[in-house]
């Protein structure tokens, strides 16, 4: 059976099993994928951090985000402290056919943008047929005759 293959499917099919999509979204670092043409493009939400602690890396095909959100300096007491700090990790298994050497990222209004290309050898192509204008056989396979003796032979359902 042939399915239609996504890179992230695995990633998906784990949080669903875990649990861990509402966990990782309050942890700090939520973040949306989706296919735009030939590209795959993962946005995370990372409002107020600085983009120096930002880290990208790939390795295999375990994508990596990193980034971290200091506290403010305040000379009081917090009544209320409900935004995120500290460190946040987010990792990703890309499918073999994500041309990784190619990834861009961009960070724009506390947004971390990658744009992961689908590498050209997984992209859809046409094959060309060509037809020789004579029968083609296969060897093993039953000849003309041996097939229609078959058929004669077969019991009727």
């Amino acid at each position: 059976m042939l399915l239609n293959y996504d890179p992230f499917d695995t990633f998906r099919a784990l949080e669903r099993l875990t649990g861990t999509a509402r966990q990782q979204a309050a942890s700090g670092m939520p973040m949306d994928v989706y296919r735009a043409g030939d590209h795959f493009v993962a946005s995370f939400d990372l409002p107020g951090v600085d983009p120096g602690s930002i880290d990208v890396a790939v390795e295999g095909n375990a994508l990596t985000v990193t980034a971290a959100r200091t506290a403010p300096s305040s000379d009081g007491d917090y009544l209320v402290a409900e935004r995120p700090r500290g460190r946040y990790s987010r990792q990703l298994m890309l499918g073999r056919d994500l041309d990784t050497d190619r990834l861009h990222a961009s960070y724009t209004d506390g947004v971390l943008t990658l744009t992961i290309p689908v590498a050209e050898k997984a992209k859809p192509r046409r094959i060309e047929i060509q037809h020789t204008g004579g029968t083609t056989s296969i060897e093993g396979a039953p000849s003309e005759a041996e097939h229609a003796e078959h058929q004669k032979e077969a019991p009727a359902s």
